[in-house]
C-alpha cells in the first residue's frame, strides 16, 4: 500500500514538471503545449486521423502516445443552436467507443468563447473472437467544440488510460489555453 502511494505521489510531482509553451495552430488559433510535443507528420496524422477532413494541427510527445489536435467538423451548427449541438456531440462520441464513462459534460466560457467540453475515458474492445482480451485500446479524452462563424472547431487532447494520471492536472490547462480569433 505505501508502495502504491509513493508511486502516485512521483507520477504527481512529475506531471507538475511539464512545461507550456505558446504554439501557433494556424492563424487564428493559439494553444500552449507541452515543449516536448512537435507536429505529427502528414503520415501519423492520416493513420491517427483518417479523415477526409486534414486536421488543421495535430501534435505529438516524443513517445507518439500523446496527442493534441484542431480540426473542423464537417457538421455546421449556429452558435445559438448549442445545447442541442451538445447532445448530438455526446451521441457522437458514445457512438465511436465500445464503453465511455463521462467525467466531464457541460458548456462553459473559455477566453471569451463558449466551448461544449467532454472529459471521458473510453474503451474500444479487441476482436471478441480472439483469446487475448489484451488487445483494448483505453483512452482518457478531454474534447472542445467550438461553434463559431457557422464552423465547428474540434479540439482534442488524447492519453492513453495508463499514464492519465500523469497528464490529468496538465490536459486542462492547455485546453483553458486555447484562444481563437473571432474572424477565424
Amino acid at each position: 500500500m505505501k508502495i502504491a502511494a509513493i508511486l502516485t505521489l512521483l507520477v504527481v510531482l512529475v506531471s507538475s514538471d511539464i512545461k507550456l509553451v505558446k504554439t501557433k495552430v494556424g492563424d487564428d488559433i493559439t494553444v500552449n503545449l507541452p515543449s516536448t510535443f512537435y507536429p505529427m507528420s502528414p503520415q501519423d496524422m492520416s493513420q491517427r486521423y483518417p479523415s477526409v477532413r486534414q486536421p488543421i494541427g495535430a501534435y505529438t510527445n516524443e513517445d507518439r502516445l500523446v496527442d493534441f489536435s484542431v480540426n473542423v467538423s464537417a457538421t455546421r451548427w449556429r452558435s445559438t443552436d448549442i445545447e442541442i449541438a451538445k447532445d448530438f456531440f455526446k451521441a457522437s462520441i458514445v457512438e465511436l467507443y465500445d464503453r465511455v464513462d463521462f467525467k466531464t459534460e457541460k458548456i462553459e466560457v473559455v477566453n471569451n468563447m463558449r466551448y461544449i467540453i467532454f472529459e471521458f475515458d473510453s474503451r474500444i474492445n479487441g476482436d471478441k473472437y480472439s483469446l487475448d482480451q489484451q488487445d483494448a485500446i483505453r483512452k482518457y479524452s478531454y474534447m472542445m467544440y467550438l461553434l463559431i462563424n457557422g464552423k465547428t472547431i474540434v479540439f482534442s487532447f488524447n492519453v492513453p488510460i495508463q499514464i492519465k494520471e500523469k497528464w490529468i492536472d496538465t490536459v486542462p490547462e492547455v485546453m483553458n489555453s486555447i484562444k481563437v480569433k473571432p474572424n477565424i
